[in-house]
Parts: C-alpha cells; sequence; structure tokens
C-alpha cells in the first residue's frame, strides 16, 4: 500500500455549509419540533469521503468568518481534509440550508444564502498551488450560479487542467438555488465538456435531457468526445456506466435507507479514491466494475444513517459489508 503522502491528492471545490435536520423524519420544515446541525455541501462531503475511505483529499472554498465558518474549518481538519484553500469572508456568513426528510428518506431543501460566503470566493484568493498539485479536481454546479464565485471556478477549472489534473462533475442540481430551470440547465452545460469524469443522477438526467427515460439512448445524449466515464445512479436501482468502448449497469445494495443525504457524495468519493493513482482502470470494464461496486457499497452504506458526514464510511466498514454480501 502507499503510504498516505505517496497517493494523489483529490482536491474538491465548492460549497460547505450547515444542513438544519429535522429531529423528526417525514414532517414539513414547519411542523418539524426541533432542528440538529449537520455538516454539508456536496464537495465538502466528497473531500470527507475520500478521506475517510484512507486518500488524500483538500477542500478549497470560502466560508464565513464566524462560528459556524469556524466549526466546518475544524470538522475538515478533523477528517484529515488538507484546509490550505479554504478562505474566510469577514462581512458574509456561512450558509444554510434547512432539509426536510420526507418519510422516505428523500430530501427538499430551503435555503439561506444572500449572499453567503460561498458565493464571494474570488479567482485572486484561489490557491493555485494546492490546485495545480490535484491528480483529481472534483466541483459540482452550485457555485456557478453568481459571480464573483462563477469566475473563481472556472479559474481554478483551467489551472488545475493545465497541471494535468482529471477533471471530476457532478452537477449536483439544487433547482431551488437557480433564478430558473432554464439558466440552471445552460450553466451545468456550460462546463460540460471540460469533464473527463461527469456523475449524475437519475433526476438530473431527466433534468438536463428533458425526457423522461432512464435509458441508454437518453444517457448517451450527454456524452461528449473527451469524457472518460458518464455514470448515472439511479438510487436504489443501483447505477449506470459509460465509457468509450464499453457500458453496462451495477446492481444495489438493499438496506433499510434512514436518509439518502450525501449518498451519491460517497458514491464519488469512493470511485475518485480508487482510481487517482491509477487511471487504467476507467479502460477496463472487469476492475471499473469492482469499484463501481465498491462505490455503490460506499453510498448505501451511507444512506443507513442520519447525515451525510458521520455516515460516510471507511475502508474497514466497506470491506465488512461487502463480505457479508
Amino acid at each position: 500500500m502507499a503510504s498516505n503522502s505517496e497517493k494523489g491528492l483529490v482536491v474538491s471545490f465548492g460549497e460547505m455549509l450547515i444542513d438544519f435536520v429535522p429531529t423528526v423524519s417525514g414532517v414539513s420544515l414547519a411542523d418539524a419540533p426541533g432542528f440538529l446541525k449537520a455538516p454539508g455541501g456536496a464537495p465538502a462531503n466528497v473531500a470527507i469521503a475520500v478521506a475517510r475511505l484512507g486518500g488524500r483529499a483538500a477542500f478549497v472554498g470560502k466560508l464565513g468568518d464566524d462560528e459556524f465558518g469556524h466549526m466546518l474549518a475544524g470538522i475538515l481538519r478533523k477528517n484529515c481534509v488538507a484546509d490550505q484553500g479554504i478562505n474566510f469572508d469577514k462581512g458574509a456568513r456561512t450558509a444554510l440550508a434547512f432539509v426536510t426528510l420526507r418519510s422516505d428518506g428523500e430530501r427538499e431543501f430551503m435555503f439561506y444564502r444572500n449572499p453567503s460566503a460561498d458565493m464571494l470566493l474570488r479567482p485572486d484568493e484561489l490557491n493555485l498551488e494546492l490546485i495545480r498539485s490535484a491528480k483529481v479536481f472534483h466541483y459540482g454546479s452550485i457555485s456557478l450560479i453568481v459571480e464573483p464565485c462563477r469566475l473563481a471556478h472556472l479559474k481554478a477549472m483551467e489551472v488545475a487542467k493545465e497541471a494535468g489534473a482529471l477533471l471530476s462533475y457532478d452537477p449536483n442540481l439544487r433547482e431551488a438555488l437557480w433564478p430558473s430551470a432554464d439558466e440552471a440547465r445552460e450553466q451545468i452545460m456550460s462546463i460540460w465538456d471540460k469533464a473527463d469524469i461527469i456523475k449524475v443522477s437519475d433526476v438530473e438526467l431527466e433534468f438536463l435531457t428533458g425526457s423522461n427515460k432512464i435509458d441508454d439512448e437518453t444517457a448517451l445524449s450527454l456524452w461528449h468526445p473527451s469524457l472518460k466515464l458518464l455514470l448515472v445512479t439511479l438510487g436504489e436501482k443501483g447505477c449506470r456506466y459509460y465509457t468509450k468502448n464499453f457500458h453496462g449497469s451495477i446492481d444495489p445494495f438493499h438496506v433499510d435507507t434512514v436518509d439518502t443525504t450525501g449518498a451519491g457524495d460517497s458514491f464519488v468519493g469512493a470511485l475518485l479514491t480508487k482510481i487517482v493513482d491509477d487511471q487504467s482502470i476507467l479502460e477496463e470494464e472487469e476492475r471499473l466494475r469492482k469499484v463501481l461496486r465498491f462505490a455503490n457499497a460506499c453510498g448505501a452504506i451511507t444512506t443507513t444513517k442520519k447525515g451525510a458526514i458521520p455516515a460516510l464510511p471507511t475502508d474497514t466498514e466497506v470491506v465488512g459489508f461487502l463480505r457479508g454480501k
């Protein structure tokens, strides 16, 4: 096994925030008797997922210079995620989201960001040395919604790509944050052809293609010539994968779902941890299937506990889970 200092670095760019989750599932926000604060934000979840599985991870983003912001930075450090890419904004608060857990474990969101610190990250605040040291650079689309964060996002992607990083994109659609559905679609697709790996959920596939069919033809309409791997996650139905030379599906693991928060991030973190030091996996179907089965297991385990970060599994947990299957 490579020692941690020899492993390739996964740098995750974007938002980190506090999710306020009702103490009771299956009620509206108004009817919730109380809320628990849970650290969240998809790019931060991915960074912690990587670190928890034994990989090297760093987070690049901006937090409020407030108690919540410093708490989140502390959570990253505690989870062995490098924090040299974090900036603090004295004038804006850390973003908050109130999350409703429906009785089926799915979620609805209400955001407090007007503007929040993550939206105010400027290109000149980026730690370019850290970004250049990434073997994989991962990002979402929430950072594309407003300036100056959008410019910072584009600059970070460009610098990472020039330095030879593999670019990983999970749009992580949050429609409520965009001015309109058309704007969301346009901006999400504006950087589509830059990514080497793209992961979308079944809901995002429908949103981006306008089709209500979740099939190979619909998925492949999102293919671009430089893409190495396209993934469509199907929740409790597993996932589908597409490369230049082969495609297929991976069966799900059936678990008692409590909360789906962070399952997709756990899946992505697992995939990136496995390929960061061996990208040839993307060209060999049998090895890729093994990695995606591992990633599916990570996603499944994450749904069995409340909250994203507390539920992200360690390598030992995943190996034990797979042994039982």
